[in-house]
């Protein structure tokens, strides 16, 4: 495993995106913990949840509570692990999703993520989404003071903009560590914020990262003739690498900055193994070049 700076901290290249694992068709709970258990015996000391991480019959933190329980039933030392969790957003009875940037509300929010995850400081609690009803230096107010309170070691924001990610750099100094935007080959609209966040010194860290990538070579053969824009070039890539077309996006994404962290989801121990492999990927130059002209 290669590793990245988050602020201070050391962390894998390659994280864990959680939250298969506790919604609308997740796995049964020993998959789910064996499924964390593959991710920390890869390396991986990076897990990213939330609070609204649940189906919407679940109560919020189900998420939060199954790292938790799966941390204390490792068996091994986790203390380099650093567990990112997520307050802002919620659940609807619809399975919807709402978004609540109250700084008491956040403030509360990550109170309870606190006693779920059983720890001191959270390691980094960030703004799951900015609140149209709410001014954002408002809702990253509340980020400094859980800071101040002790209650947060580091802090993140998600979903944001180039704009969003200045005020809260203004607000919060060098502990605001993290940016989370939706960021893959299908969907690159975040190329100002992440060129931002290596400017700033911040890890981007991609949410669905593996958007476009069509089909899991876990489920058989890669299919490049079957792949549509960039994800052919990908899936060509693997196929004369003998790995997955998984492995080779990751690596590409690794490859545009120091400042990227990916944290691809999975919900069994198979796909992870398979994710935190492309930490060891280097690409060659002309495997980028094609790659990078293929998402241009």
């Amino acid at each position: 495993m290669r590793y990245r700076r988050l602020g201070g901290v050391r962390v894998s290249a390659i994280g864990l995106g959680a939250m298969p694992l506790s919604i609308e068709g997740r796995p049964d709970e020993k998959r789910a913990l064996d499924t964390v258990f593959a991710a920390l015996n890869a390396g991986v000391t990076l897990l990213d949840t939330a609070d609204s991480y649940h189906r919407p019959d679940k109560a919020p933190g189900d998420n939060e509570i199954l790292l938790a329980k799966a941390l204390a039933a490792y068996g091994a030392d986790t203390d380099s692990v650093l567990v990112a969790t997520k307050g802002g957003r919620g659940r609807s009875g619809d399975g919807g999703w709402t978004v609540n940037g109250d700084p008491r509300w956040l403030k509360s929010a990550a109170e309870a993520s606190l006693k779920r995850l059983g720890v001191e400081a959270i390691g980094l609690y960030q703004l799951h989404k900015p609140d149209p009803a709410v001014p954002f230096a408002e809702s990253v107010g509340a980020l400094r003071e859980l800071l101040d309170e002790g209650k947060i070691r580091l802090a993140g924001i998600s979903n944001t903009d180039v704009g969003q990610i200045r005020t809260a750099h203004e607000i919060l100094g060098d502990r605001l560590v993290s940016v989370q935007n939706r960021y893959s080959p299908a969907v690159r609209d975040s190329e100002a914020e992440l060129r931002l966040c290596a400017e700033l010194g911040l890890a981007f860290l991609p949410w669905s990262p593996l958007g476009g990538i069509s089909r899991s070579s876990l489920d058989g053969p890669s299919r490049t003739e079957a792949a549509v824009g960039p994800a052919r070039a990908i899936h060509a890539v693997a196929g004369q690498r003998g790995v997955s077309p998984q492995q080779v996006c990751l690596a590409w994404l690794l490859s545009l900055s120091p400042a990227v962290v990916p944290i691809p989801g999975a919900s069994r121990p198979e796909s992870i193994r398979d994710s935190a492999g492309a930490a060891d990927l280097v690409l060659s130059e002309e495997e980028r070049t094609r790659l990078d002209a293929a998402a241009a």
